[in-house]
């Protein structure tokens, strides 16, 4: 789960990393009060959940109150990479003189979270681990000890950062580990973390991403979930106990098992499709979460065919059948469909199947290329 930047700002405060003054406003005016309060200039900034919001023109500088209002009346209505601002963050400007990165994510290979600093802040840090990997330090943490001073020392040493300012930088690195595993999040960033010409070291940017699975422990922050930013099909899908996520292709895909699911997809792409989403339907699915799962997939008007693959242990393959004939009467299936069924009660399930004129295949190889052919105009 994304979260917004003041979001995340709110919380990396309450482990005591330094911010910049500021609020959010929903208006204009509400964006001139906040600068009067602050008595200082101040950027104004987009709240949406995508990244290139200043390039997109998102983020402003506003020397006065009222400078601040006309930015923000700018601001607001746009959309960036498709999403409505309706927010903005108002927050004091810094005068800055060097900007570094600090963040914490998850290492799967290792199973252990990973702390990364650079002085090339305020730049996307995947361009940073691709153009200049040296300009890049990294430590692994021992979930079990948590970050040590030692470590966070060793990062500011490594990157350059000056001596005197070592103390602040460890303070500030426990405190964004501290939020990260606190909260189960799967990523947690300070880009830029400035350093003032005051010669302090501010967060000037946050960003947070949450684990899904762990937010029945967090049920405060699953309130800061945005619904209205997220993809409708999406939502509804966990709304439904499904796993889905669009992608840009025109193949739907229906599986029990992200495993499979992946695998789907390769061999879909293998045979000069493209798929137009993830879905797995889990390992237990009955006929209504399938029969909701396949109103989500032909809800998307890119989809030209559905590759329906089930591999039946836990979910009996019948059970599936009769799931996506109860969804036939009550969606407007207008594209091509192929299903494959394999494990138990498959012959019962392709019967069911057949006798409803719905065409199967044996074989994923099978599916996938008449799915490819259909999507094609075959």
């Amino acid at each position: 789960m994304n979260l917004h930047e003041y979001q995340a700002r709110e919380i990396f405060a309450r482990y005591g990393v330094p911010l910049p003054r500021g609020e959010l406003a929903y208006t204009s005016q509400e964006a001139y009060e906040i600068v009067c309060r602050l008595g200082v200039p101040a950027m104004v900034k987009a709240q949406v959940l995508v990244g290139g919001r200043g390039k997109a023109g998102g983020i402003k500088r506003a020397s006065n109150p009222q400078a601040a209002r006309e930015m923000a009346g700018h601001i607001f209505g746009m959309h960036i990479k498709g999403l409505l601002v309706d927010k903005v963050l108002v927050v004091e400007a810094m005068e800055i003189e060097e900007e570094l990165y600090l963040g914490v994510v998850v290492d799967r290979a290792l199973c252990a979270p990973v702390v990364i600093a650079s002085l090339e802040g305020g730049v996307e840090i995947e361009e940073v681990a691709r153009t200049m990997p040296e300009r890049l330090a990294k430590i692994t943490v021992d979930p079990f000890l948590g970050l040590r001073d030692c470590q966070a020392r060793q990062l500011a040493l490594e990157i350059g950062l000056g001596k005197e300012k070592v103390a602040e930088w460890i303070a500030i690195a426990q405190g964004l580990y501290k939020a990260f595993v606190e909260c189960d999040a799967s990523l947690a960033e300070i880009n830029p973390l400035a350093l003032t010409r005051e010669g302090r070291l501010v967060a000037i940017d946050t960003k947070m991403v949450l684990d899904d699975n762990a937010l029945f422990r967090h049920r405060d922050l699953e309130a800061l979930r945005d619904l209205t930013e997220e993809e409708p099909r999406e939502r509804e899908a966990r709304g439904r106990g499904l796993s889905y996520v669009k992608l840009e292709g025109e193949i739907g895909c229906l599986v029990n098992g992200a495993g499979l699911a992946m695998a789907t997809m390769d061999v879909i792409k293998l045979h000069g499709g493209e798929p137009a989403n993830f879905l797995d339907v889990g390992g237990g699915a009955r006929a209504e979460q399938v029969a909701g799962a396949l109103r989500i997939l032909v809800s998307d008007e890119n989809v030209k065919a559905v590759l329906i693959n089930i591999f039946g242990g836990i979910t009996r393959c019948d059970e599936v059948a009769r799931g996506i004939l109860e969804a036939l009467p009550q969606v407007r299936v207008e594209v091509p469909m192929v299903v494959r069924l394999a494990g138990t009660n498959e012959e019962e399930g392709r019967r069911l199947l057949a006798d409803a004129d719905i065409e199967t295949a044996s074989t994923l190889v099978e599916a996938a290329q008449r799915a490819v052919e259909a999507a094609k105009g075959g």
